[in-house]
């Protein structure tokens, strides 16, 4: 069964948008492990518009399921993973102020950049994940840079998903043969929801995880968060 990794991000923003602790995003994130989600992700960018660095802090120190960091490594973030050592630290190539994540990164053209992160991230015994778009090249690339995952960004299969599933996973099925040719574990996320989920992870039968925020507080607002948390399980679960 492919595992759930909740990323909290959403709550923060709703928390930042009127101040004070309400949500309690630690209180959630410890809700998010009672209903069942296997992994809590938090995306600490340097403004901190949503997830802090107090809160990365709190969050690890209570959470007793895997805690995965994600972010752009600059060395705010690295600092921070190197001190806290996450069980996963997964490399975004956001730049500062975008809005979110809109593309993988070139793991040719930054190879020499990504794999001295991805050995500084080992010696500290973090697993490493590298944020790629579905192409057997920067999968390769992602490989030699040292990384021991992948998170394929989803978007563009969301997006195709609704005219024809088919074609809108064929990329995403070539390149999860190619990760786990070289040994890679294959993580996937980015606007993953309940009517996409079940089909991705049905034709890519070894994703290790998945990481899914916006839709789960969206569906959160209709189902509440207990049952949404098990909605999503039930998707990820082959069995059904």
């Amino acid at each position: 069964m492919t595992r759930l990794s909740v990323n909290i991000n959403k709550v923060a923003t709703l928390r930042n948008a009127r101040g004070g602790n309400n949500p309690n995003v630690l209180q959630v994130a410890l809700d998010c492990e009672r209903f069942g989600a296997q992994g809590i992700t938090v995306h600490p960018r340097p403004d901190e518009r949503h997830i802090t660095k107090k809160d990365v802090y709190e969050i690890y120190n209570k959470i007793g399921v895997e805690f995965n960091i994600e972010g752009y490594p600059d060395e705010r973030f690295m600092a921070m993973v190197k001190e806290i050592r996450p069980a996963q630290a997964t490399l975004v190539p956001d730049p500062p102020g975008v809005l979110t994540s809109n593309a993988g990164w070139d793991t040719v053209i930054h190879h020499e950049k990504l794999s001295n992160i991805c050995n500084k991230l080992s010696s500290w015994g973090v697993r490493v994940s590298i944020f790629v778009d579905p192409d057997t090249a920067l999968i390769k690339g992602a490989k030699k840079c040292g990384a021991d995952n992948i998170e394929l960004y989803t978007g563009p299969y969301a997006h195709d998903f609704i005219e024809n599933p088919e074609k809108a996973v064929l990329a995403y099925v070539l390149a999860s043969k190619e990760a786990t040719a070289l040994n890679l574990g294959i993580n996937a996320g980015h606007d993953l929801d309940l009517a996409n989920l079940k089909y991705l992870v049905t034709s890519i039968n070894n994703i290790d995880e998945v990481s899914i925020g916006h839709a789960i507080i969206c569906d959160a607002l209709y189902y509440g968060l207990e049952n949404t948390i098990q909605m999503y399980l039930r998707k990820l679960d082959l069995r059904n």
